[in-house]
């Protein structure tokens, strides 16, 4: 059998696993990828409301979200232990269940540690809906639907990151902020229904004679030397990294965690991993590929978002209204690039889409300080365009090389590329993170540096500007040394904006550099023998 024929994918061991109900598989991947997504976003946009809830302190406050993200590093690849010892439909009906019942609780913690350890419970369970909903897209989805598992997939997390904000906002503004978690707690059972019809039953896993036992302490060392990494990149802006003992101790603890494994690794193979599967060019080409895109991904999610609460004094709801403008049309360019998928080699829509994102990023290096929402609705429409091609072109490489690899008929494979990508899905995006939160505050303070050179006390052009500020506020204050006192005040908030926004610029400029380099690592991927086409074609009967 050719793999013209659209069906060399499908083993008997596949057929077996094969979904009946593919549109309920499709919508159990949406909401399994958009509930654990939208969890983490609405967590990190609705800070400032939980610690007033709670009455926490910013740095009590900030293990919140780094205690959740934490948790699903964790699980990432723990799931690969998981499903393949359990299941994945066991695993998510049971994870999905107790989500559900920890985010009811969740707004009733009356104290910070016991929200911590309900969080951590909370990112344990939802951890595992990333891994194993793309296991299934990958084993228990027809051939001919696999890109509209593709869509799903990829759209809802993308459109999810910018619809947060607003999200949470009228929430706030409607409900309270306990929607933050139930939100969740409402959602959840949806999925649950949906991955118990779309997602067939199989027998319980069981080893083949001759193979060693699974073991869980190779996971768990690597779960746990990932979650402490992905601490140390989280919390070592606030703690002056290397200067911090915990920062210190967390990466060394890592890292040492993480050269246990691969020695326990070689000494006692897993046969529940297949690391060898891995190391192909085009697999870890992807896995590049996909930390430069959670690095792009900061421009709505982080860039932007600053710019106008730090300088426009924008509000959740307000912001939110400028992030919804790259959502919506994420979905009509989101399914535009998988309808294309049936005709174009992925690698050039993924080309197509960083290009753009170059763009969008270079026009928004422009950006000065009188600029409000509506002046990034060109660059932000260019973004949107650009993200959704690469981000869906993306997804479709990652699949279209597990299906020439043969993986389909290897349960271990597909589950060992699932937990792989989570891996860097979360811990290369939190390094892109942790760089962007470094580079902007250097880079503030870079241009502060260079503007105080010019707001020198004594200079004619800084006395001149006093006065006119000074006369501005004349009428609000009493007396002439009070208004120049005001103006004074008024002077530093200004060049403080003004390095701020100048900082912002560079962060767009450094994206878009990013987004150059990732085009040179697509050109050195290489062409997969069977294309989408090939796949979703129906099976040409014999002569």
């Amino acid at each position: 059998m050719s793999p013209s024929d659209g069906s060399a994918s499908i083993t008997p061991e596949r057929r077996s696993s094969i979904s009946t109900h593919p549109a309920f598989g499709v919508l159990g991947v949406l909401f399994g990828a958009m509930i654990a997504t939208l969890t983490g976003r609405l967590i990190s946009v609705g800070l400032t409301d939980l610690r007033g809830t709670l009455h926490l302190g910013v740095d009590e406050a900030s293990w919140i979200g780094t205690a959740f993200n934490a948790s699903l590093m964790f699980i990432g690849p723990f799931s690969v232990y998981l499903g393949g010892l359990l299941g994945a439909r066991r695993v998510l009906l049971a994870c999905a269940a107790m989500f559900t019942l920890i985010s009811l609780v969740l707004p009733l913690a009356g104290s910070l540690p016991v929200l911590l350890g309900l969080i951590i419970l909370a990112g344990l369970t939802a951890g595992t809906f990333y891994p194993l909903t793309l296991s299934f897209v990958l084993r228990s989805l027809p051939p001919r639907y696999l890109l509209f598992g593709i869509a799903a997939y990829a759209m809802d997390i993308v459109f999810t990151t910018n619809f947060a904000t607003s999200l949470e906002a009228w929430y706030v503004g409607h409900l309270s902020s306990n929607w933050i978690f139930w939100n969740s707690a409402a959602l959840t059972p949806v999925m649950m229904v949906l991955i118990y019809f779309g997602i067939p039953w199989q027998a319980m896993p069981q080893p083949k004679e001759g193979q060693p036992k699974p073991n869980f302490r190779g996971f768990l060392y690597a779960s746990l030397g990932f979650s402490l990494l992905y601490i140390a990149l989280d919390q070592g802006q606030r703690l002056d990294w290397f200067n911090s003992g915990t920062i210190v101790g967390l990466i060394a603890a890592g890292v040492f965690l993480l050269i246990v494994t691969m020695i326990r690794r070689v000494r006692m193979p897993n046969p529940l991993i297949n690391f060898p599967f891995l190391a192909s060019r085009n697999t870890l080409l992807l896995g590049v590929i996909l930390i430069f895109f959670r690095f792009i991904m900061l421009t709505t999610v982080l860039v932007i978002p600053n710019y106008l609460g730090a300088v426009k004094g924008y509000l959740p709801l307000q912001t939110g209204s400028v992030l919804l403008w790259v959502a919506l049309p994420q979905c009509l360019f989101g399914f535009l690039a998988v309808y294309l998928l049936q005709y174009i080699d992925a690698r050039v829509i993924l080309s197509i889409g960083f290009a753009l994102v170059a763009i969008g990023c270079m026009m928004n290096t422009r950006v000065s300080s009188a600029w409000s929402g509506e002046n990034f609705s060109s660059s932000q429409l260019v973004l949107a365009v650009g993200i959704a091609l690469a981000f869906n072109a993306m997804v479709g490489s990652i699949v279209l090389e597990v299906l020439n690899s043969g993986a389909l008929s290897r349960p271990v494979d597909v589950l060992t590329f699932a937990g792989f990508f989570q891996a860097v899905r979360l811990l290369g995006g939190e390094s892109g993170t942790a760089l962007m939160q470094h580079f902007i505050p250097m880079r503030e303070q870079f241009h502060s540096n260079a503007l105080g050179v010019s707001v020198q006390p004594g200079l004619s052009s800084t006395s001149q500007r006093l006065l006119e500020l000074s006369a501005g506020v004349a009428s609000r204050t009493i007396g002439k040394p009070n208004a120049l006192g005001r103006a004074a005040e008024i002077l530093a908030l200004q060049v403080r904006q003004q390095a701020f926004t100048l900082a912002v610029g560079d962060a767009f400029l450094l994206v878009g550099w990013a987004a150059i380099c990732c085009l040179l690592v697509i050109a050195c991927m290489a062409r997969v023998p069977v294309q989408y086409h090939q796949i979703v074609s129906p099976p040409v009967a014999a002569a």
